[in-house]
Parts: structure tokens; C-alpha cells; sequence
């Protein structure tokens, strides 16, 4: 664990969230110094790290791992990067917090946890959407069984057309498009609150441009999980419509719950009645809020003010993103 009174913290890969997540959060956050950036863009990293007073610049993670003065480090570079980048801080004896995915495979994944129980370090997820003020409350009512059994999860995305970044749209980089991009998060929530069931069938459909090394800029999914739990989702970032479009939705034995906004229904004397806590729904945006939450949460477990549980059920998630993949490629039904 940490050796001073702040989790020394270092950033390596400048992109979107960590301008509009990591960085504002971190240079405000009690407990935590941000003390070195890592990036390839040197002079948009300089400009950076002046901008929010950042005492030290890299252009290579094996230097910046070099800085005695660092606990953890906060990995946002591309999904193919990951693996490499959390088993180079791990050797370095660096507790990490990395971008979802945590590899490209499930083996990948296998490696790590091996890696960071061997090192004695955290690896922690950035599964943010578990820290969205509204999830949390649903989460209370389910696992405080007052909704009853968990039967069917139904989510969705839906966004506008707009420049992610090169890699994210070449395969070998990314792993994949509008699901690893949107539906990702989801299917870990999705999970998460069904206590990570393993998949038992998966069906997958998806629309992309030509070339074997494409992304897809939509897919449609449909799960079953053991307990008898079933999961679709529908995701598309090349969409024709005025506004972008979340949706979560958990149908239980006794109840339901949506979320963005948070609304909770629960049978009571057969009548349906909506039991949703006021207050739930965060003032601030659910995107900001949910990644300040995390990275609260990241700083306490370092400095060990919050119990460490590794991220084992990563492997669920990555074995049932592949069986995703595999039957949108094969198109047929995947069964475990």
C-alpha cells in the first residue's frame, strides 16, 4: 500500500476521459497528488501538465515507472496497449487502474490477475457506470431482495456519429466498435447486478463497413445466463437521430428498475407501486459523478481505507464479450 499520506498517482495516455474525467478530478481530490503524465503527444501533454500544474512530463512508461515518488498509475491508452501497460507497472511494483478492457482475451486477463497477485499490487477496472449514483441505488434494491430475483436485463446505446480517435476504428487496436466502445460498460453492469453469471448462449448481430480490419458501427445481442437470466442490447455510434440515447432496465420476480433517470417499481398486493428514492439521481452529470466515485474509490483501496477485491470477474465479462464477437462473425447461435 501506499507509504505517504497522498496516493502519489501518475497518468500515462492524455486522450478525451482523462481530460474530461481523470485530470480535473485528481488535482482536486483529498488523498491524491497527481505527479507525472505519460503521453507520445509530448507537446500536447507539456501544454497538459502546465495547465494543471503536473510537475513531471514522459514520453515512455518504462521512465515514468522509474519515478520513485509513485503508487499508482492510471492507465488510458488504446485497448491493445492494456495488457502491456498494467503488467509494466506491475513489475514496477505500481498499483494500476486501467481503462475497460483489461486485455483483449481472456488470457490476457488470466495473465494479469496472475501478475498483480504475484506483485502484491491492485488492479482495479475502470467499470465506472457502477459508480453512477442512480446504479448504486438500484443496486440496493436488488441485493436487499426487495425486488425479487433478477430475470431480464435490457440496455442500449445510441450515438451520433463522431471523431473518436484513429484506433478506435482499426480492429487489431480496438478489439471491436460500438459494443466494446458502448456496450461494453453495459454488459458489465449488466452482470454486475445479476452477480456475474456465466453465459450459457449468446446471439450476435452487427452491421460494419468492408475490410477484414473494420469495426462495426452497430450490434444487437441477446444473452442467456445460468439462473435463468437473459440480457439483450442494442448499440449503434453511427446514429441518424437529433440526440443521443441511453437505456438500462431490469425486470425482477417482484419488480423492476430503470435507470437515467432512476425509476424503481415494486409489486405490492398485485398492484404495481413506484417506490423510487428521491435523491437518487445525482445532480451532477451521471458521467462525471460516476468517475469521481471511482477514483475515490481507487484512492481509498490504495491507501487501504477500502478493502481490495480483485477483478476476477473480469473473466466472465471477457468470455461472454468473445462469444459476442464470435457468433456476430460466425453468425450462429455460441453455447458454452
Amino acid at each position: 500500500m501506499a507509504q505517504s499520506t497522498e496516493v502519489r498517482v501518475g497518468l500515462v495516455g492524455v486522450g478525451a476521459v482523462p481530460q474530461t474525467a481523470y485530470l480535473p478530478v485528481l488535482t482536486k481530490m483529498r488523498g491524491a497528488q497527481l505527479v507525472a503524465l505519460c503521453d507520445n503527444d509530448g507537446p500536447k501533454m507539456t501544454a497538459i501538465a502546465e495547465r494543471f500544474g503536473v510537475p513531471h512530463v514522459f514520453t515512455d512508461i518504462d521512465d515514468l515507472l522509474e519515478l520513485e515518488q509513485l503508487d499508482a498509475v492510471i492507465i488510458s491508452t488504446p485497448n491493445h496497449l492494456h495488457e502491456p501497460h498494467v503488467q509494466a507497472a506491475l513489475r514496477a511494483k505500481v498499483h494500476v487502474l486501467c481503462g475497460r478492457p483489461l486485455a483483449l482475451s481472456v488470457r490476457g486477463v488470466e495473465r494479469i490477475l496472475a501478475a498483480a497477485a504475484k506483485a502484491d499490487r491492485i488492479v482495479h477496472v475502470d467499470n465506472h457506470y457502477r459508480f453512477r449514483a442512480d446504479a448504486q441505488a438500484l443496486d440496493r434494491f436488488l441485493h436487499g431482495g426487495e425486488l425479487g430475483r433478477p430475470v431480464a436485463m435490457r440496455a442500449g446505446a445510441f450515438q451520433r456519429k463522431r471523431d473518436l480517435g484513429d484506433w478506435r476504428y482499426r480492429r487489431a487496436e480496438a478489439g471491436g466498435g460500438a459494443f466494446m466502445e458502448l456496450g461494453y460498460p453495459l454488459l458489465d453492469l449488466a452482470l454486475w447486478f445479476a452477480d456475474f453469471p456465466e453465459p450459457t448462449r449468446v446471439t450476435a448481430s452487427m452491421v460494419r463497413g468492408r475490410g477484414a480490419g473494420t469495426v462495426e458501427d452497430a450490434m444487437l445481442v441477446q444473452i442467456e445466463c445460468g439462473g435463468g437470466v437473459t440480457m439483450s442490447f442494442d448499440l449503434n455510434w453511427n446514429y441518424k437521430g437529433l440526440e443521443d440515447r441511453l437505456w438500462f432496465e431490469v425486470m425482477a420476480s417482484a419488480g423492476n428498475g430503470q435507470l437515467a433517470p432512476l425509476r424503481v417499481v415494486k409489486e405490492l398486493s398485485g398492484r404495481a407501486v413506484n417506490v423510487s428514492p428521491s435523491g437518487a439521481n445525482a445532480r451532477e452529470i451521471a458521467y462525471y459523478q460516476s468517475h469521481r466515485a471511482q477514483l475515490a474509490h481507487f484512492v481509498a483501496v490504495v491507501s487501504g481505507a477500502a478493502k481490495y477485491e480483485p477483478p476476477t470477474e473480469q473473466l466472465v465479462v471477457q468470455r461472454t464479450l468473445e462469444a459476442i464477437y464470435k457468433s456476430a462473425e460466425e453468425g450462429k447461435e455460441i453455447r458454452f
